[in-house]
């Protein structure tokens, strides 16, 4: 089913994503990292929904079935760096900034902040061009929200 789809994000010129594309790649970051730590548990799992309620506008169901969409997705996807860097390619990166306060709010949405997820996230963010001060002040900004 998502064949196309990664075929296309992972080309070695990606094009901008289409809205709907972005949101699921993004999605499946967010996934990825919730997985990162081998436990992906019911509140990282309604984070995800919160954050992508909120950033898309979509209803609860509707924001459930993108996470299920993603979570697909990811179990298909190419391994973290070819995955991100065709991100990185296709997403502006004030929307970047955004994808990794998201990506510290899953994180730190378990109360359990695992070095496995601090070092995907490290690598995230370096793929997605954000630096790793960048990446600290997105984490101080949503520490009070998680």
């Amino acid at each position: 089913m998502f064949a196309d789809f990664l075929k296309r994000l992972t080309d070695p010129k990606p094009a901008q994503l289409p809205d709907e594309d972005a949101r699921l790649a993004l999605t499946a970051l967010l996934v990825r990292v919730a997985r990162a730590d081998g436990v992906y548990d019911s509140a990282e799992a309604q984070r995800i929904d919160r954050i992508t309620t909120a950033r898309y506008a979509l209803s609860p169901e509707a924001a459930q079935d993108l996470r299920a969409q993603a979570e697909e997705l990811e179990s298909q996807a190419p391994d973290t760096v070819r995955f991100t860097r065709a991100i990185k390619d296709a997403v502006p990166y004030d929307q970047r900034i955004a994808v990794i306060e998201a990506l510290w709010l899953v994180v730190l949405a378990d109360d359990d902040r695992d070095a496995r997820e601090d070092a995907l996230l490290r690598l995230v963010s370096n793929l997605l061009g954000i630096s790793d001060v960048d990446s600290a002040l997105a984490r101080q900004r949503v520490e009070d929200r998680a």
